[in-house]
């Protein structure tokens, strides 16, 4: 199993915390939020982990980790970033965002799912936005499930009416599903990237659920693993303190 961070944005709302180093080295309870995703894959006998950089990459600190380059990250979104990591998307994958922390059981209850596709959802999503001014609701990539547990759309569309949960930016993909990613990657990508793509204005804009919610329109069965908190979302200075104040990652 191949861990892949996606890490290249900028990382603006957490300034003046990432005017010199990447989103993912910002430090909480201090350790940096790479070091404790690298923890928590480590913990579950992860050791192959890929880091898609991008702003300050020569900041990225991963001892053992294939380091790859998203050199568009100023005019690209999430989706356009995994796919940079190319030749390493291949086969069984986990795949996180670089700017969330969670514990090593995180992990082990997403490792251990039976679908060829799985996303963790916090079903205590709607605690963390409680006086989180900074990252309003309509921000949250939110997850519609079936009562079978089968994911049927997830994203920043989805509405709080509809929801599971927040899909929490951790899933893992074995290799037909990873197979089936690509091919509907490049089909859309040769309809030009300035197109519009799922709720994006482009595809060059899309994010990662953009790509989901057409795998699950073609009929591929995406897992939802429901946790209940064991992690957090550092996006703004307002989530950091946040989190350095719950005392749970220091």
């Amino acid at each position: 199993m191949r861990a892949i961070v996606i890490a290249a944005g900028q990382g603006t709302r957490l300034r003046p915390y990432t005017e010199d180093r990447p989103k993912c080295m910002v430090e909480v309870g201090g350790k940096p939020i790479l070091h404790h995703q690298l923890e928590a894959f480590a913990a579950n006998g992860i050791e192959d982990v890929v880091v898609i950089g991008g702003y300050k990459r020569n900041g990225i600190v991963a001892p053992g980790a294939t380091l790859v380059t998203n050199a568009e990250f100023m005019t690209n979104n999430i989706l356009m970033s995994l796919f940079c990591a190319e030749e390493e998307l291949v086969g069984d994958v986990l795949v996180s965002y670089g700017d969330i922390v969670y514990s090593p059981a995180v992990v082990e209850r997403l490792l251990s799912a039976p679908n060829s596709a799985s996303l963790v959802v916090d079903v205590d999503w709607a605690q963390i936005y409680e006086g989180r001014t900074d990252h309003p609701l309509d921000q949250a990539e939110l997850a519609e499930v079936t009562s079978g547990g089968i994911v049927t759309r997830v994203g920043k569309s989805v509405g709080a009416e509809k929801a599971f949960g927040e899909f929490i930016g951790l899933a893992r993909f074995r290799a037909p599903t990873v197979s089936l990613l690509w091919g509907l990657y490049l089909r859309a990508l040769a309809q030009g990237d300035d197109k519009p793509y799922g709720d994006a204005p482009t595809f060059r804009k899309a994010y990662l659920t953009d790509l989901l919610n057409d795998a699950i329109g073609r009929g591929e069965h995406i897992g939802a693993i429901p946790i209940a908190g064991g992690w957090r979302e550092i996006d703004t200075v307002q989530d950091l303190e946040r989190a350095q104040e719950s005392g749970l990652w220091s």
